[in-house]
């Protein structure tokens, strides 16, 4: 699509793309420069709660959060805005801002010139898609930070993202893009003004999604295809899809999963676990995965899995969580078990607010060291062999130095283990990113040792390395919550609760969940917040006028309270779920074409009102939607549900047949479509032994088609039973606590096959 836009896009206007940008006539703009310092007071950032903003608060730009003093001011002025969109972990983001907004003379040629608008992308998605839009469609790339001029209509004029500060031989500097930019719109500012408008019409034209009224839910083709198109893309080598580099797609190995489920005795089906088992493996032993404080860094640089972006995202590690639950609960490999348990743990420890929230994500750059004045990318994470040798220097195992296994296990170089194309900056130099590459057997043999004290070893030097690590300059936190990042990590907790048996992990699900409601959730109006920010001594803040959540919110949050019902079996989850479900529909949905809009109406000043079409690092909230339509449908037995979820599925077939590997997470619908779902309904005291080793052991398999009915909803107490009663009614045994034998039902529209009574017989009826 943007291809052709680009095409149409330059005959407006030769002056869309940044490349083109002529450094001729920078010396007629009247820029005054500033001779001296200026004054460092904080700008009107210092006022704001998002962590991003808060970094900027300090620049000598003049900056303005997104609103209408900022409009008001360019359009009194007749001045263009200046939109700089990025996150408070984004590494190039503090490149730009310490290269460019922490320059005074750029800072003052944007003060004079432009109206400067700082956006945390993470808080405002809605202001940062639009625009990303335009920026990737007039020039076939996107990133962050995105710089983006706006008329004073807010219309995109012309964008890009990273400028180094000066001309070099390749690229224009921001000095002299600000300059020529400048002279061109008090040049002319109506013709820039026209071609705007041309621009964001055009746009608009190409993302319509429009419903074929003759077409059809696209059928298993398309998640044949799906599942092809990932074969084809796989590393057969080294696991994930295509090279460097290389990112998790948790979106990818989900689907991956429920096409194994729905195929297992195929070629296609077993080689759709085996890509998941070998990414999921080679992440977990690579430097994408953090050896000693664990958690998942956000991709790997090369196509190794070894040196990464060494951002931690919270989305990352709650989709990564589900995809390490699904495919343990599949394959029992412990190694899936470890990793899983070292995520949660690090989640706990490091990104979690004492009244249960989750933090947004920790950044890639920190000091060395603590007097130091520049950060540094992957200083906290990475090591000198001395270091090691050092922290391990009086520990053995029999007659072997403990720091002489720890290297050969990770890897570790004297003079480090990142090559120069790893790492162009030079910030790694002599370092090591810890990365295994081979096992704990091969050590046992190499060393002579006991397999046992080899584990044990390696743990203790964690320990060591964990203490000394603990020491070093942070990282900074970004301390923001959002609700559908905290909806993705409640769905992580929820399915680990399940396949473990651990009843810990649904207690922090629980208690993120009570922490949504009581902190991003407004009863009265039963809509969500987006987001809201850690306070000093822990306290729970707001901004002046909050957020509204947007599509993802309500599609993230439901789906995590499904999943959390199925790990708690608390069906007031369910009932929550079904409220928000028809906000949502409410609020996003699209009456006439089918499918879910990101923003609400009413928003003036965002130009766009757009549908997710693709499943990136997150899923799209139209993907998940679909699912979560389909499985309240079931538990609700509402088939509208599923009547709207086809209106969806439609509204994207064209996206479905023929390119179904970018929207995998809704492919995933599709099988839910046509392959069918099972009703599990399990009937007993629920306090009975018996009984309770049914339902671990339902909920430890992984059946991603299904719902599931424990003994506890069995009266007309129960929100689910007042929708299901007349399924249910022929099965309800007595109320809790009276004695039963347990038995398990498992049907398909509700047509049971005979009870089972045990474990035997159950897994039997499962499979």
């Amino acid at each position: 699509m943007f291809k052709h836009l680009r095409c149409y896009l330059g005959k407006i206007s030769n002056f869309t793309q940044l490349d083109n940008i002529s450094v001729r006539g920078i010396s007629s703009v009247s820029i005054r420069m500033a001779s001296s310092g200026i004054d460092r007071k904080p700008n009107r950032l210092i006022n704001e709660r998002s962590p991003y903003l808060l970094q900027h608060a300090h620049n000598p730009v003049d900056w303005y959060p997104w609103g209408e003093e900022a409009f008001a001011k360019a359009r009194e002025e007749s001045k263009l805005i200046f939109l700089s969109v990025g996150y408070s972990t984004c590494h190039w983001c503090h490149v730009m801002e310490k290269e460019s907004f922490e320059n005074e003379s750029i800072a003052k040629i944007l003060n004079e010139h432009f109206v400067p608008v700082k956006v945390d992308r993470e808080e405002r998605p809605d202001v940062d898609r639009v625009y990303m839009t335009f920026v990737q469609a007039t020039s076939g790339q996107g990133g962050w930070p995105m710089s983006v001029w706006l008329t004073p209509e807010l219309k995109p004029y012309i964008g890009g993202t990273y400028f180094p500060p000066d001309d070099s031989i390749s690229r224009r500097g921001f000095r002299t893009v600000l300059g020529v930019i400048a002279k061109k719109w008090n040049d002319d500012k109506a013709n820039c003004s026209t071609s705007a408008s041309k621009i964001i019409e055009a746009i608009q034209k190409a993302i319509e999604v429009k419903t074929d009224t003759s077409a059809s839910v696209p059928d298993m083709e398309s998640c044949d295809k799906c599942a092809k198109q990932m074969s084809q893309n796989f590393d057969e080598e080294l696991g994930g899809f295509g090279g460097a580099p290389k990112f998790p797609q948790p979106v990818n190995l989900n689907f991956l999963l429920r096409y194994f489920a729905c195929h297992p005795g195929t070629d296609l089906g077993q080689k759709s676990l085996d890509m998941v088992c070998k990414t999921l493996k080679a992440m977990a032993d690579g430097g994408i995965h953090d050896h000693i404080g664990y958690g998942f860094h956000r991709y790997s640089t090369d196509q190794y899995w070894h040196v990464p972006h060494f951002e931690k995202m919270l989305y990352d590690q709650g989709q990564i969580a589900v995809a390490l639950a699904d495919c343990y609960a599949i394959t029992q490999d412990k190694q899936l078990k470890d990793a899983l348990v070292k995520l949660l743990d690090y989640v706990c420890r490091d990104l979690t607010h004492p009244n249960g929230g989750f933090f947004s994500a920790e950044d890639a750059d920190s000091l060395e060291h603590e007097d130091d004045s520049a950060k540094k990318e992957g200083a906290f994470y990475a090591w000198t062999q001395t270091e090691i040798q050092d922290i391990l220097k009086d520990e053995k195992l029999g007659a072997v130095s403990l720091s002489d296994i720890v290297l050969e296990y990770y890897g570790v170089k004297d003079a480090g283990n990142v090559s120069f194309d790893q790492d162009p900056h030079g910030e790694l130099r002599g370092k090591n990113v810890l990365i295994i590459r081979g096992g704990v057997n091969a050590l046992s043999e190499k060393f002579k040792l006991p397999y046992d004290d080899v584990i044990a070893g390696l743990a203790k030097a964690r320990d060591l390395m964990m203490r000394v690590r603990e020491k070093r300059p942070r990282p900074h936190l970004d301390s923001k919550m959002i609700t559908a990042w905290n909806a993705l990590m409640i769905s992580g907790f929820s399915r680990a609760a399940c396949v473990t048996g651990e009843t810990r992990y649904s207690e922090v699900a629980t208690k993120a969940a009570r922490f949504i409601r009581e902190h991003l959730y407004d009863a009265t109006k039963q809509t969500l917040l987006r987001s809201c920010y850690c306070g000093e001594d822990n306290s729970v803040e707001q901004t002046k006028t909050p957020i509204e959540g947007f599509d993802a919110d309500y599609a993230y949050l439901i789906r995590a309270l499904l999943d959390l019902y199925e790990a708690t079996h608390d069906d007031n989850w369910v009932e929550w779920a079904s409220q928000l479900q028809e906000k949502q529909t409410e609020l996003f949905w699209d009456d006439e074409n089918g499918g879910f809009f990101t923003i609400a109406q009413g928003d003036s000043s965002i130009l766009l009102r757009l549908k997710e079409d693709q499943d990136g690092a997150e899923p799209s909230a139209n993907s998940v939607s679909a699912m979560n339509l389909l499985r309240l449908s079931a538990y609700l037995n509402q088939p509208n549900l599923e009547e709207q979820a086809q209106k969806l599925l439609k509204s994207f077939a064209n996206r479905l047949s023929t390119v179904p590997y970018a929207l995998p997470e809704m492919a995933s619908a599709l099988l839910w479509i046509w392959k069918g779902h099972k009703q599990i309904v399990i009937r007993g005291d629920a306090k009975n032994p018996q009984t309770q080793n049914l339902v671990k052991h339902v909920d430890a398999n992984f059946l991603p088609f299904k719902i599931v009915i424990p003994p506890s909803i069995n009266s007309s107490d129960s929100f689910l039973y007042r929708h299901l009663e007349g399924h249910l009614s022929g099965m309800t045994g007595p109320q809790v606590g009276v004695s039963e034998e347990s038995r398990v039902f498992v049907c398909e529209n509700f047509t049971c096959q005979l009870p089972v009574k045990t474990i035997d017989e159950l897994s039997a009826v499962l499979k």
